[in-house]
């Protein structure tokens, strides 16, 4: 710098003036001052030139705006931003910090924090909470607290904290009011509580609902039972006496009346007994009982059912023998297959009706087949629909009411047992049901099959002990079986039943499920059992078709018989059980 001084004198030229040149220094000290000065910036022995005094103060200006623009943007931010000790208060704030605690000015908020834990925090635990991560990690984003705000209430914040030094605890904090989002949040939970209580309160209501309608479906099945029981009770009875009539030998023109009213009365019991079960079926009152049987059993108590049908009708049903053993429910499947059966008859004019199984990969067909008519292709919907039927039934065969297909393609589905269905107009129909195998063949297995059996034989001297609490049925049913050669003895209940097998010894014993005051028939049977300690063969008569009825007599080792009774198909099943078949 001294040197640089006196060229300039040298040449006339004012010399420049520098910070060493204020007051005298020693000379060895002031050249290594100047030394330094001339190093920091840029005039140092690699340059002689002062042009780099321009570009300093440049930057010296550029960094005085970057700081105002800094301090601008502090002031003006929408999130509270300042800086603290751990250990202290507040020593920097900007305007937004003290808004959001309620304080006038930054200043004010800045004097009355004087220590971070009691001051500000409302729960210290939380600034425990924070210092141990800051301390760990160095900074914490989205640490959520509560200030403390002037008026004594708080508010909820979200802090990004930063620790800028370790040994002097110096933090820099970014706040966040968080009140309109807690809020959000405290009104959707409420909105959530309202809605669980809401959805709560619905279910108790569908859960009432759902009760009352089962009570409902009890109460129709109980309804049903009772109708069923009233209703064919009275057709019972006329059916048991017109088949009494049918014993005797009358006049031709008696005789013809007697046909006609057997007559009237099957109409009336199919109708009745059809809308009993399309109501149950509905109600889902009928539960499959599986079981593994001979395909075989069940085909040949078709055939010796429906034999003398399709002979009176000059048909011929041929039976095709099959070794395959399914698994189903044998009672319900039977009736699918004999509405088939029944159908074919009714509607094919001359030829034959054909029953068998075929094999379909693990399931079998049991197929009932025809030379009738055929069925059109515009038709085929709507045969398994309720009191639809077609009109080519043949002259003097019953045409039914429409409702057998409807409660076959109800009962297939229960048992998921799909309907096969094929017919040429002109050529016949074939109508079949597909059931699984058991992968079982040449099995004598026992079918629960009892409702078709072959023509009983003769039930002469038979001893018969008819249990019934209807007067009109124990008559009806005396003469009709004495009218078959049996030795009849007719009791109401329990007690007179009791007497009348210690007195008469039954061979068979007929007994009628639902007696007086809530006294069934099968409680009757196992009364007997436990007082003579002996089973004798007996047959409960019902027009509940409920699954529990139908178990329960199967438990007391009964057979069951449906109401309207069919006289002849009550004389083969004596017959079968008492080994006369």
């Amino acid at each position: 710098m001294r040197k640089l001084s006196e060229a300039n004198g040298q040449q006339g030229q004012p010399a420049e003036t520098s910070a060493t040149d204020i007051r005298p220094a020693p000379r060895g000290a002031l050249d290594d001052d100047n030394a330094m000065i001339q190093n920091l910036i840029g005039l140092g022995a690699f340059s002689a030139r002062k042009s780099y005094y321009p570009e300093l103060l440049q930057k010296i200006d550029e960094l005085e705006v970057e700081k105002e623009r800094y301090k601008w943007l502090v002031e003006h931010a929408v999130h509270g931003i300042f800086q603290a000790r751990m250990d202290a208060g507040i020593s920097a704030a900007n305007p937004s910090i003290a808004r959001i605690c309620g304080y006038p000015d930054a200043e004010q908020f800045q004097q009355a924090i004087r220590h971070l834990a009691t001051d500000l925090f409302s729960d210290s635990e939380d600034l425990d909470d924070l210092l141990t991560c800051l301390y760990r990690d160095g900074q914490r984003v989205g640490f959520e607290s509560h200030f403390r705000k002037l008026n004594g209430e708080t508010v909820p914040v979200s802090l990004n904290v930063l620790l800028k030094d370790r040994e002097t605890g110096l933090i820099e904090v970014f706040v966040h009011d968080i009140t309109e989002r807690k809020r959000a949040q405290e009104a959707m939970a409420r909105i959530n509580t309202e809605l669980e209580q809401r959805v709560e309160a619905r279910t108790r209501e569908l859960q009432a609902a759902k009760q009352e309608a089962e009570d409902a479906n009890a109460s129709k099945d109980k309804y049903l039972a009772a109708a069923s029981h009233d209703l064919l009770q009275p057709l019972n009875a006329a059916r048991l006496l017109v088949a009494t009539l049918q014993e005797r030998d009358l006049c031709h023109d008696n005789r013809h009346l007697v046909e006609r009213i057997h007559t009237a009365l099957t109409g009336a019991e199919e109708l009745l007994a059809d809308l009993l079960d399309i109501s149950r079926l509905d109600a889902n009152a009928v539960t499959p009982d599986q079981e593994e049987f001979a395909a075989r059993d069940l085909l040949q108590a078709l055939y010796s059912e429906f034999q003398p049908v399709a002979q009176q009708a000059g048909l011929e049903l041929k039976l095709i023998d099959t070794s395959h053993v399914v698994r189903s429910d044998s009672r319900l499947l039977m009736r699918i297959l004999r509405n088939f059966v029944s159908n074919a008859i009714r509607y094919t004019p001359t030829g034959r009706v054909v029953l068998g199984a075929r094999r379909y990969g693990d399931y079998v067909d049991l197929l009932v087949c025809d030379s009738g008519p055929g069925i059109a292709d515009h038709q085929r919907d709507e045969i398994f629909r309720e009191f639809r039927q077609l009109d080519n039934a043949q002259k003097g065969r019953s045409k039914g009411v429409g409702l057998g297909l409807a409660i076959v393609e109800r009962i297939a589905r229960m048992m998921n047992h799909p309907i096969l269905f094929k017919s040429k107009v002109g050529k016949g129909s074939c109508f079949g049901v597909r059931v699984p195998l058991t992968g079982r063949q040449q099995q004598q297995v026992l079918t629960k099959v009892s409702e078709a059996l072959p023509p009983g034989g003769k039930l002469d001297r038979v001893r018969v002990l008819v249990i019934d609490n209807e007067e009109t049925i124990r008559h009806s049913m005396k003469e009709l079986l004495q009218a078959w050669g049996c030795n009849v003895i007719t009791a109401n209940g329990e007690s007179m039943a009791i007497d009348a097998w210690h007195n008469f010894h039954p061979d068979i014993i007929l007994a009628d499920y639902h007696l007086d005051q809530s006294e069934t028939g099968t409680h009757v049977l196992s009364r007997l059992e436990k007082q003579t300690g002996e089973r004798t063969p007996a047959v409960v008569i019902t027009a509940d078709r409920s699954d529990p009825v139908r178990q329960e007599i199967t438990r007391q080792g009964a057979v069951r018989l449906n109401k309207p009774v069919k006289p002849a198909k009550l004389r083969a099943l004596m017959c079968f059980m008492l080994g006369m078949a």
